[in-house]
This record gives C-alpha cells, sequence and structure tokens, in this order.
C-alpha cells in the first residue's frame, strides 16, 4: 500500500456471531495453514529495459541534464491479490508485480550534488547530498531523494512495521557492514554522506499514479537499484524494499507497511509472493492464470487517494489501539477464535477494524493454499469476502470500487476485491479471458448510468521484480 498520489503528480473468519461480512474457512473447504517456503534469493529479473526505452530515456537525460547516463533500471508497480493493510500489522499479504514499471537513467556527477528530473514536471529539483533530510525533502522528488536519504543514513531507525531493523550501522549496511567497515564505505562511512558521488537521475513511469497499483514504490525502488550498483552498496532485493518503506514513512510521510517495496522488489513472472511481514520470510506462489486462461482485469475508478494524511493514517491507529488492548504485539497474533474476545473488550469501530486483518490474515493463507492445489479459479469467494470485509469492517470503499466489483460479479468474474490502500484506486477482478470483453462493457456502462468518470481497464501480467543490474551504456 502505497502513498503515490502524495506528490507524484507535481472473511474468512468465524461463521455467524461474529458477523455477515465474514466467510467461514470450512464453506470454501480450506484447512488451516502456516507460512511454508523460504527467503527468495536474490535475482536478475529478465524484465530488462529494452533499446528503444533505453535509448529514448537516455536522451531524455541527457537533454535534461547535459551528459549521457551510466545507464537505466526499472522496477514495477504491483497488485495486491489479497491482504490489505495487514502489512503493517505484521501480516500476510499475496502481491505480485505486473508489467507496469517506473525507469531511471542515472548518471553521475562530481560536485556532490543529487539532481532529479521526471516525465511528471518540467521541474528539476537538486540538492547538495550532505543536505539531505526528512525535513527539506517535499514533492514529487521526496520519492527518490528519499531513497538517497535512507540508503546514506547512518543511524536509520529499527522497522515499524515488524520488519527487521537496520541496525546501528545504518540502512546502507544492512548488507555490506562486513564488507565496508565504518569509515570506508564507498556511499560515505561514518557521516553518512561524506565521499558520497553525487548522482543525476531521471524518472519516467508507465505505472498509473494514485490507482492504487504502487507507482510510488516503482520509483523508490527503481531508484534504490541505481543507487546501490552505483555506488556499490551490496545490499539485497529485501534490504532495498526496507530502504523504500523508510523513504515512503520517514520522508514522504506515508505509514505504509512493508508489502509495495517487497513485490516490486521480488517479484517473479507468472506468481505472487506470498509475503510474511514480520518474520520477512517469503515463498513464490505460482498463479497458473495462463494456463487455466484466466485474466485479472483492473478496474481504476479514477477516484484519487492520498495515503500520507487522513483515512489511512487513522486505520493503522485503530489497530494499534486494538493491538495494545488486546495486550498483544500486533493483530497478528490474534486467530478467529479470538473475535468474541476481542468483541467484549474493544468499542464497536476498533473491534470491526480488528476484525478485517484478523480475518484477513485467514483469507490470505487460504488463498495460498488454494493456488497450490486447486488454481486460480478456486479463490473468487476469497477474493469476494475480502472486499465485503473492506467495504463494511474497515470501511476504506468507495462507491465506485464497490459499482466496479458488483458488476464483475454479475458478470461472470470468479472473484472481485478492490485493491490497494482504499479510498479510491483501483479493483481487481479474477475473469475468464473468455468473458473479458463483455465484462469490460458492462463496467463502462454502469459507470457511464451513475455518473461516473470512466474508469481505465486494463489486464496485467504478474511478472519480474526490480532490474538488479541496470543496462550500462
Amino acid at each position: 500500500m502505497s502513498g503515490e498520489n502524495a506528490g507524484v503528480a507535481g472473511a474468512v473468519g468465524m461463521a455467524g456471531e461474529v458477523g455477515a461480512a465474514e466467510v467461514g474457512v470450512a464453506e470454501v473447504g480450506v484447512a488451516e495453514v502456516g507460512v511454508a517456503g523460504e527467503a527468495l534469493e536474490p535475482h536478475e529479473a529478465t524484465g530488462a529495459v529494452d533499446d528503444a526505452l533505453a535509448t529514448e530515456l537516455s536522451a531524455e537525460f541527457a537533454r535534461r541534464h547535459g551528459s549521457a547516463p551510466l545507464g537505466v533500471w526499472s522496477a514495477p508497480g504491483r497488485v495486491n491479490l489479497i491482504g490489505e493493510h495487514t502489512d503493517y500489522n505484521k501480516g500476510f499479504v499475496l502481491p505480485f508485480a505486473i508489467d507496469r514499471r517506473a525507469y531511471v537513467a542515472l548518471g553521475s556527477r562530481d560536485d556532490g550534488l543529487a539532481r532529479v528530473s521526471s516525465t511528471f514536471t518540467d521541474e528539476v529539483v537538486e540538492v547538495p547530498l550532505e543536505k539531505l533530510s526528512p525535513e527539506l525533502l517535499e514533492g514529487w522528488s521526496a520519492y527518490p531523494l528519499g531513497v538517497a536519504w535512507a540508503l546514506l543514513a547512518q543511524e536509520a531507525p529499527a522497522g515499524e512495521s515488524g520488519v527487521a531493523g537496520v541496525g546501528e550501522v545504518g540502512v546502507a549496511g544492512i548488507d555490506a557492514a562486513a564488507a565496508h567497515p565504518a569509515g570506508s564505505h564507498p556511499a560515505g562511512g561514518e557521516s553518512g554522506s561524506a565521499g558520497a558521488r553525487g548522482f543525476s537521475l531521471h524518472i519516467h513511469s508507465d505505472v498509473p499514479i494514485g490507482a492504487g497499483l504502487s507507482s510510488s514504490a516503482a520509483i523508490e525502488c527503481a531508484t534504490a537499484v541505481a543507487l546501490n550498483e552505483f555506488w556499490e552498496l551490496g545490499n539485497t532485493p529485501k534490504a532495498l524494499a526496507r530502504v523504500g518503506q523508510i523513504a515512503e514513512n520517514q520522508v514522504v510521510g506515508a505509514p505504509t507497511g512493508i508489502m509495495d517495496q517487497s513485490a516490486s522488489m521480488l517479484g517473479r513472472l507468472d506468481a505472487a509472493v506470498f509475503l510474511d511481514c514480520r518474520s520477512m520470510q517469503t515463498e513464490t506462489v505460482a498463479l497458473g492464470l495462463a494456463a487455466h486462461e484466466y485474466e485479472i482485469l483492473v478496474i481504476d475508478t479514477k477516484v484519487s487517494h492520498d495515503h500520507a494524511t487522513g483515512g489511512y493514517a487513522a486505520r493503522r491507529a485503530s489497530c494499534e489501539r486494538a493491538a495494545e488492548v488486546m495486550q498483544v504485539d500486533s493483530l497478528r497474533e490474534l486467530s478467529p477464535a479470538d473475535l468474541p474476545r476481542m468483541r467484549a473488550a474493544l468499542d464497536d469501530e476498533t473491534f470491526r477494524r480488528a476484525r478485517h486483518i484478523v480475518t484477513e490474515n485467514d483469507r490470505v493463507e487460504a488463498t495460498v493454499r488454494l493456488l497450490e492445489t486447486s488454481g486460480p479459479q478456486a479463490i473468487g469467494a476469497l477474493l469476494d469476502a475480502s472486499h465485503v470485509s473492506m467495504r463494511d469492517d474497515f470501511e476504506i470503499s468507495v462507491p465506485q470500487l464497490d459499482l466496479a466489483v458488483e458488476v464483475a460479479q454479475s458478470l461472470g468474474a470468479v472473484g472481485a476485491r478492490m485493491t490497494g490502500g482504499g479510498f479510491g484506486g483501483s479493483a481487481l477482478a479474477l475473469v475468464p479471458r473468455a468473458l473479458r470483453p463483455a465484462l469490460e462493457a458492462g463496467i463502462l456502462e454502469a459507470f457511464a448510468q451513475h455518473g461516473y468518470r470512466a474508469p481505465d481497464l486494463f489486464v496485467v501480467q504478474p511478472s519480474d521484480g526490480a532490474t538488479l543490474k541496470g543496462q550500462l551504456r
């Protein structure tokens, strides 16, 4: 879940008593499952930048910055198949990287400046590396420059989302401390930015902004892999995902979890990433969409959202309040069996917020098991139940999202739900390939009848994550 609109552009649970919004695990034939699987190994994504795009970006970089770039790096947006607002509650998520990406062209500077431009704006922002700080950075440039700050920071705070903290040596030292003792690190040693090479960066992205597809995480991760190689830091994909989250939380100001950056860094072709946000264990889960002739249709409602303010932060605060009252470290520690006790201890609104998290975690685990045993056609009821929970318990949907989901369900989608942090953005529908044209026409007609702005409709392909080695030119 990302703060992507903040300046980028300029249940499965207990039946009966605990609420009609929930679907029992037994009803979809899924036994309790836990996190199995090992951490994904670092890999070089196959989604390399094609020559034509690299040439175009290089030319634009030269126009903006007066020299040729060293290379081009990229990272994808993501769709979260299921598991919403569970990441910062140390729970489970199941996102996948998509075939829409952010690209950065990077060049070296000898004046100690960080200079960034983008296709979003004619503005060029430059800041001395030693002046980078969360207080100084704002607007669209906070995303790439926040990543630079996080990589250089020597005293970055420990993780707030259950992710392993960065330790005393700072983010840059997660994986490189042993190889580069304090004072000798190529990114600057003890003082962070001292001695670090300046850089110029130009950003291009085809991830829709404000659609709930993590356009911000794509920019953060593309910047992170570029600077990681440029500064020879040696950080792993998981460490770079954490860097992106730190930039989002502490520079942009969006209190998001680790999911978006993890999906962007760790994505695999035709697969989702099953992520335990407490242990950071990951498992690649095959989706099998093509083999079963299914597609994932994204319905971008064009209702914008901003996760750096408002409802997102309020939902996180509710979850933290519920965990405190229930005397647990996070809502991850609670199960559907605890719902009656939670109802007795919490006020109604806080209970419903917490119930969504508890039941959503169950839905994620159930979805993984069904994908592994039965294929994508079996997960529809879980997607539907997730949307009902977000609409009624977490209250993060909007009428346009509800309409998109209802129409998709009525026209043959196996399942549908809003995706992303909510308050706008997109819905997804799991659709038999043959039914997609009729479903798209029906959604467009329904939006027109309600007087809503026409949504953007497009199919996304589960794709590889960030390009870990740029195309050096």
